[in-house]
């Protein structure tokens, strides 16, 4: 690093004596961000490059325990990593793809974003952090969301020019993260930097195939290296023409790629034009690609946050691709689950939550992601056999004849479409007792009761008398 940032040197090394900064991004789903401001307990500075997004000051804060979090009113997040979704800007109605989402930061601001409008699939290939993803979704009161936890080939396979955006948060060296984690030090070899390379390659590879003509694709990364960074956007733009690096509006703490940085080891590593072997940093030959400056890096001396590296492609070729598989038609439900649901939603909702698209997988009901294509497709992209952990909003579960919401549902539940309600103070003894699992004391009538916190839900309990049973999930619950 020294070498390359040279006179920059010193203060780079001078930012990693300092703490590294909280990030919070607060949820537009749920709460405005001038309000979020008004009740939140913490103090607050913007974040440059993303509205929503903060820093929170102060030594001995605790954001992630307070019941506000847990409402879901905001992700906690490095302000660095909030500008991925920035650069993607996916737009209401559109479709786009998280490819490897977890644990859920980039995709929870996707799904804001996009304001339960449109698709977005949230993809993740290892099957314990997928579930960690489908948390923090469930907690964020998204909608219109489909959890796959798929290959980035399988994926190609199915749904080969279907969206009009993709994130790739591609897996990395994990230099950027240095600061915050004492795992990123001690994994960090020359070898995981070759081999981060390799797999960057190749997922993009897949990725391009699912990009319709015209779409956006958003490339980022956790490290400074630059063989991971400018070096594999470098070769992916060699090997697609189609693709074009476009350059983002300018905001405050973005700095440019840097490809006067790809020197011997990028040349090492396959790169067809670049800077000659043992080319001086900073001194840029006739070949190199001069559209590299168009990236983004994030630098921890310049910015709010940890290190990032983030290009933004566009397709801008017109060739066809396969006709658009039809949307996931709902099957219509058998009577005893119908009637089941129904008779909650009367009962204990002034109107129902979600539409007819409406599907029971096993004994789990969900309103389908707008979008998402059949399975039986006929243009032979259906999604038969992709692995799904959720394919779109769960409702609830059909248990012995009855219907028990979800956690999922309360956490998306409009306040006011909840026929009883329970409104608690962030600090009231009867809200600790409930997040523990434990029943408080409430008048009012017997059935589903939504508990929520300033205003905004927690989750569902179930009142008999002047007892409320809290049915806050196991795993979520504090002791």
């Amino acid at each position: 690093m020294e070498g390359l940032l040279g006179d920059e040197y010193p203060a780079f090394l001078s930012s990693y004596t300092g703490r590294p900064s909280v990030g919070l991004r607060v949820n537009t789903l749920k709460i405005a961000p001038e309000v979020f401001r008004q009740v939140a307990p913490f103090v607050l500075a913007p974040v440059p490059w993303c509205a929503a997004g903060f820093t929170i000051a102060g030594e001995d804060v605790e954001p992630g325990k307070h019941p506000f979090h847990a409402a879901g009113l905001y992700y906690l997040q490095d302000p660095s990593a909030m500008a991925a979704a920035e650069l993607l800007d996916p737009q209401p109605g559109e479709r786009v793809l998280d490819l490897a989402s977890a644990p859920g930061g980039k995709a929870t601001h996707i799904a804001a974003k996009m304001q339960g409008q449109g698709l977005l699939v949230a993809n993740e290939i290892h099957p314990k952090r997928a579930w960690e993803l489908a948390g923090n979704l469930e907690r964020w009161g998204a909608t219109n969301v489909a959890i796959t936890n798929e290959t980035p080939e399988r994926l190609a396979e199915h749904f080969t020019g279907f969206f009009d955006r993709v994130l790739v948060d591609a897996p990395c060296s994990g230099e950027g993260m240095m600061r915050k984690g004492e795992a990123a030090r001690i994994e960090w070899a020359p070898e995981l930097v070759r081999g981060c390379a390799l797999r960057q390659t190749a997922i993009l590879e897949r990725a391009a195939r699912l990009m319709r003509p015209g779409g956006r694709l958003v490339y980022s990364t956790c490290t400074f290296n630059p063989e991971e960074n400018e070096g594999t956007i470098a070769r992916f733009l060699d090997d697609h023409p189609e693709f074009e690096l476009i350059e983002p509006s300018l905001r405050p703490g973005f700095s440019p790629g840097r490809p006067d940085w790809l020197g011997a080891e990028a040349v090492g590593a396959g790169l067809k034009p670049s800077l000659g072997a043992g080319h001086p940093p900073g001194e840029a030959s006739a070949d190199f690609r001069a559209d590299l400056n168009h990236a983004v890096r994030l630098w921890p001396h310049l910015a709010p946050g940890e290190g990032h590296f983030i290009a933004v492609l566009r397709r801008h070729d017109a060739e066809p691709v396969a006709a658009i598989p039809r949307p996931w038609r709902p099957v219509r439900l058998s009577r005893p689950v119908e009637a089941a649901y129904r008779a909650f939603c009367a009962e204990h909702l002034a109107a129902e939550p979600a539409g007819e698209r409406l599907v029971l997988v096993g004994s789990y009901l969900y309103a389908l992601a707008d979008g998402l294509p059949d399975p039986s497709s006929t243009s032979g992209r259906g999604l038969t056999g992709l692995r799904f952990l959720h394919p779109g909003w769960w409702l609830g579960t059909l248990m012995k004849g009855r219907f028990e919401p979800s956690h999922a549902l309360a956490l998306a539940l409009p306040p006011h479409l909840a026929r009883r309600s329970v409104c608690l103070a962030p600090h009231d003894p009867a809200l600790a007792a409930y997040l523990r699992g434990e029943s408080f004391r409430s008048a009012g009538e017997t059935g589903w009761v939504l508990v929520c916190v300033g205003g905004y839900p927690l989750g569902w309990g179930k009142r008999v008398g002047e007892t409320v049973k809290s049915h806050y999930p196991r795993g979520l619950r504090r002791m």
